[in-house]
C-alpha cells in the first residue's frame, strides 16, 4: 500500500453511516470501519448494525467490532458494559459532570488499542507515517463546536479528516443520503442512559432500557449532590426548550413509560438487592465471583414480574422477594 491506511470510525448513527455512504459511492479508499461497542447502545442501533455491515461487506469494505476489556475489578464483580460499570460504582456517566472521559475509554481506546496491532497502520508508522482516521462531525453547530476543539489536539500518529464539513453535510443531509441508499435511518448513536439524550430519544427506548435508567439512578443517588439525575437540573421551557425534570426516572414516571409500582419497587428495593450481591462476590477470589451481567439479566426477569405481581408495601412477601432478588436466582421476583 503505498498511500497512508484509512479506517473510518464509525458510530452507528446517522452522520458517520451517511459519511461511509457517500465516501464508496465516490470511489474514495476505505481500508477498515472500526465500531467501538460499549455493551450499552440503544437497541434499535444493535438491530442496525449487522445490516449496514452486511452492506458494507457486499461492496469489500472490512469492518471490526472492538470492545473495552476492563481488567482490574478490585472487590467488585466483574463488568464488561458500561451500564454495568455504572452500576458498579454506583455512579452516573462522566457527560452529566460535564466530562466526555466514558467516550474515550470505551469508544476512542478500544479503537486505538485495535489499530496498534493491525499491520498497515504499524507499517505506516514505522515508516513514519500517519494512518487518515475518517470523523463523522458533521456541519451543524454543535459538532463545528467538537471540529474545533479536536483541531486543537495534535496526534502524531493519526492525519483525521472530516469529509462532512468537506461537503457542508448536516444531520438532515446524512438521513436523506441513508434512506437514498435504501438503508433504514438508525437512531441517534449513543448509550441509552445518556444524558445528553433529548425526551424523544427516551420516548423510543425499549422498556429493558427504561428499568436500567431507573436503576442506575436510585443506585447513584445517594452520592448526588449537585445533579437530580442524569439530565442534571431540570429545564424550564424556557426560549422553546422542552420542558423536562433532572432525573430521567421523572420523566418516565410523568410520560407513563413505565407503571409507576414498577418504578417503585425497582427503586426500593433494586438497589439494596444489588449492594447485597456486591457484598457476596466480594468475599470470592475474582475468578469465581458471578459476573455483574448475570445479576442485570435476572433483574430484568425479576422486573418483568412486576407486571403480574402487585403486593402492597409492608407485604411480608416482599422481604422474601428482595432476598431471592439479590441471590439471582431464576424465579426471583420484586
Amino acid at each position: 500500500m503505498t498511500r497512508p491506511p484509512v479506517i473510518a470510525a464509525w458510530g452507528a448513527g446517522v452522520d458517520s453511516t451517511a459519511m461511509i455512504i457517500e465516501l464508496a459511492e465516490r470511489g474514495e479508499p476505505i481500508d477498515m470501519v472500526l465500531f467501538a461497542d460499549p455493551g450499552s447502545e440503544k437497541n434499535q442501533t444493535y438491530a442496525f448494525i449487522p445490516l449496514f455491515r452486511t452492506w458494507m461487506e457486499e461492496r469489500g469494505i472490512a469492518s471490526e467490532i472492538v470492545r473495552y476489556q476492563p481488567r482490574n475489578f478490585k472487590h467488585w464483580p466483574p463488568y464488561a458494559t458500561i451500564a454495568e460499570n455504572m452500576l458498579s460504582n454506583a455512579t452516573l456517566p462522566s457527560v452529566v459532570f460535564g466530562g466526555g472521559s466514558c467516550s474515550q475509554k470505551w469508544k476512542v481506546a478500544p479503537q486505538e488499542a485495535w489499530t496498534a496491532g493491525w499491520e498497515p497502520a504499524r507499517r505506516c508508522w514505522d515508516e513514519g507515517g500517519r494512518v487518515t482516521k475518517l470523523i463523522g462531525y458533521d456541519a451543524s453547530a454543535r459538532d463545528t463546536q467538537r471540529y474545533r476543539h479536536a483541531l486543537v489536539c495534535e496526534d502524531p500518529r493519526y492525519h483525521y479528516r472530516y469529509p462532512l464539513r468537506e461537503w457542508g453535510w448536516d444531520r438532515a443531509r446524512c438521513a436523506a443520503r441513508i434512506a437514498a441508499a435504501g438503508l433504514p435511518v438508525p437512531p441517534k448513536s449513543s448509550c441509552f442512559f445518556c444524558g445528553a439524550m433529548k425526551p424523544d430519544e427516551v420516548m423510543d427506548l425499549s422498556i429493558d432500557e427504561l428499568r436500567v435508567i431507573v436503576l442506575m439512578e436510585a443506585r447513584a443517588r445517594p452520592r448526588l449532590r449537585n445533579v437530580q439525575g442524569l439530565w442534571r437540573k431540570p429545564v424550564l421551557g424556557c426560549r422553546g426548550a422542552i420542558p423536562r425534570p433532572g432525573s430521567i426516572t421523572e420523566f418516565i414516571r410523568e410520560r407513563g413509560l413505565l407503571p409507576p409500582s414498577e418504578i417503585d419497587q425497582i427503586m426500593d428495593i433494586a438497589p439494596d438487592a444489588l449492594l447485597d450481591f456486591q457484598a457476596a462476590q466480594a468475599a470470592l477470589p475474582v475468578e469465581k465471583r458471578t459476573p455483574m451481567g448475570d445479576w442485570l439479566y435476572d433483574f430484568q426477569h425479576a422486573a418483568a414480574a412486576l407486571r403480574t405481581t402487585t403486593r402492597l408495601p409492608d407485604d411480608p412477601e416482599r422481604a422474601s422477594a428482595r432476598s431471592r432478588f439479590s441471590q439471582g436466582g431464576p424465579d426471583a421476583t420484586l
